[in-house]
């Protein structure tokens, strides 16, 4: 709760990372901007032909499933992992509640995913695909990805300070997530047995932030299964920070 209170200066330091990372830039974090729109363009029109499927309707499709799964779900684990080492000289020369760090992960990310999500969305109008209304259904399926991101910054960033292999191990298992979740190929492929997708958390967690921006409302099979591993990933963050807040400045 203390770390609420300075919500402030957690903007601030996520902010200024963001800053420093392009600092010298002319462009700065719109590089980002521009780098996701070449992917989007190229890998559209490749799988596009390789799928056999409109470009129309296909580059809409990737071009959000991407940005979510590259700019967000993927940059947010993996961020995480850095959460606390990053911070080695913060935490040893100044007395701050440890969840800072965490509120200054999620802003980072929050910043740079908020310059790559302008790209489906210019996607959309060019193409006519505009979801309307429905993509307000995104918001409370993206207030729930924050509160995911806080509980990977305590869980992930705790153990990663404590045993640094696990953040190289953390990368190779998205990599395999991300041929297994449907990102760049679309659920309805599978035919009869897309069903199993939800056992994979990943997808339900993708499905209800992209559903909207595809004009479709999520299922609540998709709503319960994220929900569900939320509750699970918080309780086992709140675990695991709580057993090694005391021993975080030795490890870092």
């Amino acid at each position: 709760m203390e770390a609420c209170g300075l919500w402030r200066l957690a903007v601030t330091l996520g902010w200024l990372d963001v800053r420093l990372q392009y600092s010298g830039s002319t462009l700065g974090p719109f590089w980002l901007t521009l780098t996701t729109a070449v992917m989007v363009g190229a890998m559209g029109g490749i799988y596009s032909q390789l799928f056999h499927l409109k470009l129309q309707d296909y580059l809409p499709y990737i071009s959000i499933s991407l940005i979510l799964w590259q700019n967000g779900l993927s940059t947010l684990i993996q961020e995480s992992c850095g959460t606390f080492t990053r911070a080695t000289d913060t935490l040893r020369s100044v007395t701050m509640p440890y969840t800072v760090q965490a509120l200054r992960t999620t802003i980072r990310c929050g910043v740079m995913f908020s310059y790559t999500v302008i790209v489906p969305v210019v996607v959309f109008i060019i193409m006519g695909k505009w979801p309307g209304v429905t993509m307000l259904l995104a918001l409370p399926a993206l207030a729930l990805w924050l509160i995911d991101c806080v509980a990977f910054c305590l869980l992930l960033g705790s153990v990663c300070a404590r045993f640094r292999d696990i953040p190289p191990i953390v990368g190779s298992l998205l990599q395999i997530f991300f041929y297994v979740t449907p990102v760049i190929w679309e659920a309805k492929q599978l035919g009869p047995t897309a069903t199993w997708l939800y056992l994979n958390p990943f997808y339900s967690m993708l499905d209800i932030v992209r559903m909207p921006f595809l004009g479709h409302v999520p299922s609540g099979l998709s709503w319960g299964i994220a929900l569900g591993t939320s509750l699970v990933l918080c309780l086992l963050s709140l675990f695991t920070f709580s057993r090694s807040r005391s021993k975080l400045a030795f490890w870092v």
